[in-house]
């Protein structure tokens, strides 16, 4: 005799024993004669089915009627940048699009800013405007230090619409900015978040300091290098350079250029292919302790000279005085060795006047001097 098993699905202990397998038979045989019914046009179908109304949804808010308003103002002057890189193969030469990277139109004579590092090591670049079309660019000049760089286009003025130009100087955390750029190649994408952290320290392309970059929650995406950080009135407040991240995507740590270094380099790239440094006209070195820069040697006729600093030697390299000036502090701020004083001469334009706080023989005193153009 064979024993009988209970399927665990269709029986548990709380149920009266029995079998259900008649009730399925049952349900399903109407279910099926429903549907044939139906298709027989037994069951009629709803009469006069429309789309659902649509709700009325009111104003936008204040706050996205201002993102719109500067999105389509200043998604104009975004442009969208393609490195091409020719190389040969064994049968014929071979271009190759090397990546995708974001510019800006700085005026209206078709001059571009974007990253150093999104132009370096192309053969050719093109520059896609926001109206869709397509240039080919050169290089007018580059700086690795900074990681800029500004391209020009054959583009005609009135489809060039140059970005507003604001300053960071001023900046607080937790102002609101936007970011504008082609993320993966998808161009003309936004997106929005604040000031994180300021006077961060970044490393250039060729491992130069940058200095009081910009930090910003504001996704930052590969392809958004080159493109604009925007202030809540739409103008430039830095330039999108860097990402730090652990999965190859925006981890909410961006790293922007402070617009106010790319407004001192950018015209000298223009005008000069590369930055034309100022300085004072010495040769300097650290003081042990942190506690200045000596002047060990002053150029005749340099700005140096005409401030009237001293150095150690002359011209012919003989020891004439057993000390020279300590720099201690340019324009209120420490010089504590050369690091920072070329730092605080790198914020500054050749012309510029700046005050120099100098000790010498147990007394100091301050002068101005007027920065000059040095290799």
């Amino acid at each position: 005799m064979q024993t009988a098993t209970r399927d665990p699905l269709l029986h548990s202990p709380s149920r009266a024993p029995g079998n259900l397998l008649p009730i399925v038979t049952l349900v399903a045989s109407l279910l099926l004669l429903g549907f044939v019914a139906w298709t027989r046009g037994l069951l009629p179908l709803d009469a006069g089915a429309e789309p659902r109304a649509v709700a009325a949804r009111g104003d936008l808010s204040s706050a996205e009627q201002s993102t719109i308003a500067i999105f389509e103002q200043a998604s104009r002057s975004v442009a969208y940048v393609a490195p091409v890189r020719r190389y040969r193969s064994i049968f014929s030469g071979v271009s190759e699009q090397t990546g995708t990277g974001t510019g800006f139109v700085w005026d209206e004579s078709g001059h571009v800013v974007t990253n150093y590092h999104v132009v370096d090591g192309a053969s050719e670049l093109l520059v896609k405007l926001s109206d869709g079309n397509v240039y080919e660019a050169s290089v007018v000049g580059a700086s690795a230090d900074v990681d800029l760089a500004v391209l020009r286009i054959a583009a005609p003025p009135s489809a060039l619409h140059p970005v507003l130009v604001g300053t960071s100087s001023d900046l607080k955390v937790g102002q609101s900015v936007l970011a504008i750029g082609n993320p993966f190649g998808l161009d003309q994408t936004l997106t929005t978040g604040v000031v994180s952290a300021l006077n961060r320290l970044i490393q250039s392309p060729n491992g130069k300091e940058i200095r009081n970059v910009i930090q910003t929650d504001a996704a930052i995406n590969p392809g958004n290098s080159g493109g604009p950080l925007l202030d809540s009135a739409g103008r430039l407040i830095g330039v999108n350079s860097m990402i730090s991240t652990q999965g190859g995507g925006s981890d909410g740590i961006g790293f922007a250029v402070p617009v106010d270094v790319v407004n001192r380099v950018v015209p000298d790239l223009i005008e000069h292919g590369r930055p034309v440094r100022p300085g004072l006209g010495v040769q300097a070195r650290d003081v042990p302790g942190g506690r200045g820069v000596e002047i060990v040697w002053v150029q005749p006729g340099s700005a140096a000279d005409l401030a009237g600093l001293h150095g150690m030697t002359d011209g012919d390299g003989r020891v004439v005085a057993a000390h020279g000036d300590l720099l201690v502090e340019l324009d209120g701020k420490p010089v504590a060795n050369l690091d920072a004083l070329f730092a605080l001469l790198g914020e500054h334009r050749v012309g510029d006047v700046v005050d120099l706080t100098l000790e010498r023989d147990d007394a100091r005193r301050t002068v101005s001097i007027t920065l000059q153009a040095v290799d």
